[in-house]
């Protein structure tokens, strides 16, 4: 190989590099907002049907006075994700959340449609669990923070 060939090589992994880390920044980015838009537009419509809600939580046996801490978990905790603020306390939070209302509300595994839902918040509690570990990445208020 002559020094030519060398120097290529060398630019093209330096490139390589660069092309796998900003992937890696922005997949980080899409992963926290595709993981946290499904629990803000969640939290916003419990607002617009508040009673509804609260009558759905009293049936399963929770009380809807909670309904506000619901509200400001998946509406703050999601913005947070989103932004990437305290992403590792919101991600414990929301993964939590996510078993209580798979244990709560979707018990009924006997039931196909239950068992869907009961195995669904536990992948999200999962990508919740995955973002506690490596926190928010380089595109966040964390990182700018820190």
């Amino acid at each position: 190989m002559n020094g030519s060939q060398g120097v290529a090589g060398a630019s093209l992994a330096t490139t390589l590099k660069q092309s796998n880390a900003t992937l890696e920044n922005v997949a980080d980015l899409a992963g926290r907002i595709l993981l946290a838009t499904l629990f803000l537009l969640s939290g916003l419509s419990k607002i617009g049907a508040y009673g509804a809600t609260a009558a759905y939580m009293a049936s399963a046996g929770v009380p809807g006075a909670l309904l506000p801490v619901v509200i400001a978990t998946e509406v703050l905790g999601s913005l947070a994700i989103i932004v990437g603020w305290k992403t590792r306390v919101a991600a414990l939070l929301l993964a939590g959340f996510c078993f209580l209302t798979a244990t709560i509300f979707h018990h009924n595994l006997a039931d196909e449609q239950q068992l869907i839902h009961f195995f669904k918040d536990f992948a999200i509690a999962g990508g919740f669990l995955v973002l506690l570990v490596k926190g928010a990445g380089p595109l966040s208020l964390d990182r700018r923070l820190s």
